[in-house]
């Protein structure tokens, strides 16, 4: 059975190219559920609404999870509630990216 651990970690591999900074230490994933052992359910948003690489980020993540053994199948809802600000991020992203 597929950990939450295990896939924020694979998640981490889906960086945003317009930031160059992953999508969990930005704060863009909001939620992960894992059921019936096998199926992920992924709830995260953009930086924007207007993001014009967010079809290309939606498929690496869903792709990065279902790489993941045991995994069946990853489903991704993008919400836009609440809505992401930089507060969102790490203080990891926010070292890397200056933000202090």
């Amino acid at each position: 059975m597929v950990t939450k651990e295990e896939v924020l970690e694979a998640l981490k591999e889906v960086s945003d190219p317009e930031i160059g900074m992953d999508v969990v230490n930005l704060g863009l994933v909001y939620d992960v559920e894992i059921t019936d052992g096998n199926r992920v359910y992924i709830k995260m948003t953009m930086t924007a609404p207007t993001c014009p690489v967010t079809p290309w980020i939606l498929s690496e993540a869903q792709k990065s999870v279902e790489n993941l053994a045991d995994v069946e199948a990853a489903d991704i809802e993008l919400v836009w509630d609440p809505q992401w600000n930089p507060e969102m991020m790490t203080d990891y992203a926010k070292e890397q990216l200056n933000m202090y």
